[in-house]
């Protein structure tokens, strides 16, 4: 995998740790890589367990980086992208944004203008190299600034390309928060097993296995969700109760109020920061 060196993260936590993992097993060098961390045991475990570059000090990271990764938190980025701004304006790098609820036009302003901008929203499965990212560029960034970012996202899992940045918060609400959804139905499940007389590390077992296998063959198959449902939902059988049970209770609409309530907050969350 080839990359511009150096490649620049700003922030040292957990999906930088993911993206840094993914880029070194896919054979990117690690002195092409450099983190800049402020926390000494982050930067120290960067260190020790991918052998990259750390520095505690973002202007030392991205001195002659091509590429930056900005993976501070949001509350944090305007700050961040002022302090680098006049290094920005002079190296003109690419810029991937990996912060849920700024946008593209925010980053280019706070880093003076005139910025190539890739503003991507991962997931946390990311860590195990079976996440998704969806993906928006800026008018400045060219098809090798594309490739580029679609090759580093793809280091840990699927990507996906949206064209409207508008609908980056709905990228979020689907898959960026969407794990903590499968978690809660995980929970779910095992209580519900649980309640109906089962032992809980059996309960567990069941639960979760269940997800794994119904994941892997929505993923490694190519029949879409609604036939395989249909296939494993006999007339009158067991399934059939219970999906019966999911739609009386407004499952579909649930899903869709819970799918919107996230879109709307990250659409706050980026006039909050702005």
């Amino acid at each position: 995998m080839t990359l511009s060196a150096p490649l620049a993260f700003v922030g040292g936590g957990n999906m930088a740790r993911s993206l840094v993992a993914g880029l070194i097993a896919r054979g990117v060098p690690a002195a092409d890589v450099r983190v800049a961390e402020p926390v000494d045991v982050l930067r120290e475990a960067l260190a020790r367990d991918f052998g990259v570059r750390t520095f505690d000090h973002k202007m030392e990271a991205v001195a002659g980086a091509r590429t930056w990764v900005l993976a501070v938190k949001p509350q944090v980025m305007r700050a961040v992208c002022e302090r680098l701004a006049p290094v920005a304006q002079t190296t003109h790098p690419l810029v991937v944004s990996v912060a849920a609820g700024i946008t593209a036009a925010q980053l280019t302003r706070w880093l003076g203008g005139g910025i190539a901008v890739v503003r991507a929203m991962p997931n946390t499965p990311a860590q195990l190299g079976a996440g998704v990212t969806g993906l928006f560029a800026n008018a400045q960034v060219d098809a090798e600034g594309r490739a580029l970012a679609e090759s580093l996202m793809a280091a840990t899992g699927r990507t996906v390309w949206i064209d409207d940045e508008a609908r980056m918060d709905a990228v979020t609400a689907v898959s960026g928060s969407g794990p903590a959804y499968v978690f809660l139905l995980a929970e779910a499940m095992q209580a519900a097993g649980e309640a109906e007389g089962l032992p809980p590390e059996a309960a567990r077992v069941l639960a979760l296995q269940t997800i794994l296998g119904a994941g892997r063959m929505l993923t490694e198959g190519d029949v879409p969700a609604e036939e395989l449902r249909r296939r494993v939902t006999s007339p009158g059988g067991t399934t059939q109760a219970a999906i019966e049970a999911f739609e009386a209770g407004g499952f579909r609409e649930l899903v869709a109020d819970a799918i919107h309530a996230a879109t709307e907050r990250g659409r706050q969350l980026s006039a909050a920061n702005d």
